[in-house]
């Protein structure tokens, strides 16, 4: 049956009809906001088992038209199960149900209390040790992601990450910024040419949730099987993002960063200098499309927007190979914008 899991009744209806819930069972739904590419919901059942349910969108919910096909959200409960073997234990959700003909899929809440790390840090908390372990645990997953064969067969395909980064990300920037256009070509082919390992594609802190000093990560559609440094890059970018706009927490978010960049290395090892280069661009080219993307980050000054651009720009002619150096070469250009 049809369904929109953001009606109550509409879900219950719906989840009568897969006897996932008693028929006679009391529920209660609360909307779960932060996300732009599914319909999220928290469903809290009679006997207090919660769970939180997504339906993926055909339009996702930014200024800019952006569609993607609603079978993406396949790929997250394809990783969903395979991170849930890959990673320790609490590192990700056990995956409840899947129904590829409505889009939705059904995982166990993270049980409370818990705090969003974006939000954290946002709020001026920065905690190094947790840094520490991101960079591990994506250094587990990339590893493990080399060599099994069934997962580089279920993420081999890349057309979710064309439709929701390389397009978004990198193309529609550079057609906004047409000084960065060569920039973005030469980015563009490298990143579709690495097939390295299975890379997250989303790895973020608005996509991690802090429980008792450890970490949860989530949203996992674009999920592929690609270039590594795509998932470093992403997530420098967005500390990058948060030590241009929390000008009194720069020394303890660059450490933060740096901590992540050593954790990652103490577990998967020593990286070639041509793939740490591709981990600077990828930050750079990160960088410009949360401003001149189709889904700029939503907490940027106009005034801090536009340093973020100049200083970027700067530094793709700069020809960055190391990321301690493209770390400390942005904060210092900060203090002078």
């Amino acid at each position: 049956m049809a369904v929109d899991i953001e009606n109550q009744s509409s879900l219950v209806s719906y989840l009568h009809s897969l006897s996932t819930i008693g028929r006679e069972e009391d529920c209660t739904v609360d909307l779960l906001s932060g996300g732009v590419s599914n319909k999220t919901v928290l469903l809290t059942r009679s006997n207090g088992e919660q769970w939180v349910i997504k339906q993926a969108l055909d339009k996702l919910r930014v200024k800019e038209d952006w569609y993607c096909d609603e079978k993406r959200i396949a790929i997250e409960y394809k990783a969903l199960r395979w991170l849930f073997d890959v990673l320790p234990k609490g590192a990700v959700p056990a995956p409840v149900f899947f129904d590829d003909d409505n889009h939705v899929l059904c995982m166990v809440a993270v049980p409370p209390p818990h705090d969003n790390l974006k939000a954290l840090i946002l709020n001026g908390v920065v905690n190094p040790g947790l840094f520490k372990i991101l960079g591990n645990l994506l250094g587990v997953m990339q590893h493990a992601g080399r060599s099994d064969r069934e997962a580089i067969s279920l993420f081999r395909d890349k057309q979710y990450f064309k439709n929701l980064r390389i397009e978004p990300f990198y193309q529609f920037t550079a057609s906004q910024l047409p000084e960065a256009k060569i920039f973005y070509d030469t980015l563009v082919a490298r990143s579709l040419g690495v097939t390295e390992t299975v890379c997250h594609g989303d790895y973020s802190p608005k996509n991690v949730l802090v429980r008792n000093g450890d970490v949860v990560l989530l949203d996992y559609e674009v999920m592929h099987y690609g270039d590594p440094m795509f998932d470093i890059g992403f997530f420098l970018c967005q500390m990058l993002c948060f030590i241009n706009h929390l000008e009194n927490k720069r020394a303890e978010l660059k450490d933060a960063a740096l901590e992540f960049w050593n954790s990652y290395i103490n577990s998967v090892g020593p990286v070639s200098v041509e793939a740490e280069h591709r981990a600077a661009d990828h930050t750079l080219g990160c960088l410009l499309a949360r401003v001149k993307g189709r889904s700029p980050v939503d907490f940027l000054t106009v005034r801090e927007q536009h340093c973020q651009v100049k200083i970027s720009l700067a530094l793709t002619e700069e020809r960055i190979t190391r990321i301690p150096e493209l770390i400390e070469k942005f904060v210092t250009k900060l203090s002078a914008c």
